[in-house]
């Protein structure tokens, strides 16, 4: 234990959160990783051996799915370790960061697989049917595999990033499967493109929903269940309080969410039970269990907590 271990400590009547995650299994992520790693390699040497775009984007995907969950299973990891001397809130923000990362990689891999269907509309290849539809048949069913595995940690953005990612690479899988099928049955070579730009596009409209999570996080934005308005309303109406100032609300780690603020009170002496009623009112109506405010004589700002 380092010297500043008792800097970081919550004594009684200090928030519950201990800015870190001991509860997240790292199981979770290790075997989606695993399954998804293993079933990549395949699928990037069918898809080129077959020439299928459609393949070859879902191959795409699952290499990034398999960067994807490496970069989770290591924000968990750093998640999970404790504060220190030069992080005194934890590394919870690592899972955002990473999420973030995660979304910008799939923003270019989109960009790849329109930019080479384009071309492939006005120049047709010749693709190999019956492997696509065999390849991707085994594809789809990993990804389910790995889907159902994600599922049971639901409650990390970085989880639930990866997921994103997986629930993308079904999507291609089934693509790849109907072009696979067309092309097998038909010859009609253009629905390999098609379908990859569909795909891409569904994944493009997830993708940009977890960077705008991400990075509104990143940003300290206040987090989307609270209505900051309305919290600061909420606490003007607690008995003792005369206004509020300076008021800031975030999320310290995903679903943890902090307050810091300046509350004016008619009498010091009345503070300590005015914060108790404050500190019951945030945590059973804004479920904020985090917070650090300094009391203030009303018309003397400054005055000593």
């Amino acid at each position: 234990m380092n010297d500043a271990a008792h800097l970081h400590a919550h004594l009684k009547g200090d928030a519950r959160h201990q800015h870190y995650r001991a509860d997240r299994s790292l199981k979770i992520l290790a075997w989606a990783l695993g399954l998804t790693l293993g079933f990549a390699g395949v699928e990037v040497v069918a898809g080129f051996l077959s020439n299928s775009l459609a393949l070859i984007s879902d191959a795409g995907h699952m290499v990034t799915d398999a960067a994807s969950l490496g970069l989770a299973l290591l924000a968990q990891f750093i998640a999970k370790r404790p504060p220190s001397s030069r992080y005194s809130f934890g590394y919870g923000r690592a899972e955002a960061l990473a999420a973030f990362i995660n979304g910008i990689a799939m923003l270019f891999v989109v960009g790849w697989i329109v930019f080479e269907a384009a071309h492939r509309f006005s120049h047709p290849q010749a693709v190999q049917g019956e492997m696509v539809f065999i390849v991707a048949a085994i594809g789809l069913g990993v990804n389910v595999l790995v889907a159902w595995v994600l599922s049971k940690d639901r409650d990390s953005m970085n989880t639930r990033a990866a997921f994103i990612h997986v629930l993308g690479d079904m999507l291609g899988s089934v693509a790849a499967l109907v072009a696979g099928a067309v092309i097998w049955y038909t010859g009609w070579m253009q629905i390999d493109p098609l379908l990859s730009v569909l795909v891409s596009l569904l994944i493009l409209k997830s993708t940009i929903g977890i960077l705008r999570e991400s990075s509104h996080h990143l940003m300290e934005g206040v987090p989307s269940h609270i209505d900051y308005a309305q919290l600061g309303a909420d606490l003007e109406a607690v008995e003792g309080v005369v206004s509020v100032h300076d008021l800031h609300v975030w999320d310290m780690s995903p679903g943890e969410p902090a307050l810091i603020g300046h509350v004016e009170v008619p009498d010091l002496q009345a503070w300590p039970r005015t914060l108790k009623a404050i500190r019951t009112m945030l945590r059973d109506k804004h479920g904020i269990d985090h917070i650090t405010l300094q009391a203030e004589v009303a018309g003397r700002q400054g005055a000593p907590q």
